[in-house]
C-alpha cells in the first residue's frame, strides 16, 4: 500500500500523505498552505459552482488562503472565524465545534462588528476539507447569531461520507482509509 494518495481536483492532482488517524484508519493530509497553484484553481471553480454571493466566512485555519482567493477573485469580502479572542474584539460572539483533525474541542470567535455586516446577507462558508461537518455546523450556528443567509458551503475536498452529500460544493473526494 502507497503511504500516499492520489487525489484530483476538478481537474488537477496532487499526492496526499497518508495519516494516521486512530489504529483502524488513516486520513490523506491536504495541505493547501504553500500550494498556490491549487489555490488559485480551487477558488476558480468553487466561485463558478457556487451561487451568488455577497460575502466570504471560512474558520481560522488552512484554508484561510482560499478565501483570500476566492475573495480576490471575485471582489468579494472575507471574514475570517478566529480561534481565540483578539484585544480588537468588542463584542465577541463564541460557538465551540470538535473536528475529525483536531485532538480538543476548539472556538470560534467572531467580532460583533464583523458578523453585523453580514446580517441579511448572502454569505458562503469555505473550508479547505468537509469531513464530519461539524466544522461547518460551528459555522452555521456562529451565523445564526447574525441572521445571515447561507447560500453556499464549500470546500476543496470532501472525505470519506461528506462525499455523499449534495448539500455542499466540493472539488474532489478522498476517503478515510481503512488499515
Amino acid at each position: 500500500m502507497s503511504e500516499y494518495y492520489r487525489v484530483d481536483i476538478a481537474g488537477m492532482q496532487r499526492d496526499l500523505l497518508r495519516c494516521p488517524l486512530n489504529e483502524h484508519l488513516d486520513i490523506a493530509a491536504f495541505i493547501l498552505f504553500g500550494d498556490v497553484e491549487i489555490t488559485v484553481h480551487s477558488a476558480a471553480e468553487l466561485i463558478k459552482r457556487l451561487p451568488e454571493f455577497d460575502y466570504i466566512i471560512t474558520p481560522e485555519a488552512k484554508s484561510i488562503p482560499l478565501a483570500y482567493e476566492m475573495s480576490r477573485q471575485s471582489g468579494k469580502k472575507y471574514f475570517v472565524a478566529r480561534k481565540k479572542p483578539k484585544l480588537y474584539m468588542k463584542e465577541p460572539v463564541i460557538v465551540d465545534v470538535k473536528s475529525i483533525t483536531t485532538a480538543s474541542q476548539q472556538t470560534l470567535i467572531l467580532d460583533s462588528v464583523e458578523g453585523e455586516q453580514l446580517r441579511g446577507k448572502r454569505v458562503v462558508i469555505v473550508d479547505d476539507v468537509i469531513s464530519t461537518g461539524e466544522s461547518l455546523k460551528a459555522m452555521e450556528a456562529l451565523l445564526s447569531k447574525f441572521d445571515a443567509n447561507i447560500v453556499g458551503e464549500a470546500a476543496v475536498l470532501a472525505e470519506g461520507d461528506a462525499a455523499e452529500r449534495d448539500d455542499i460544493v466540493f472539488l474532489g473526494v478522498i476517503p478515510l482509509i481503512e488499515k
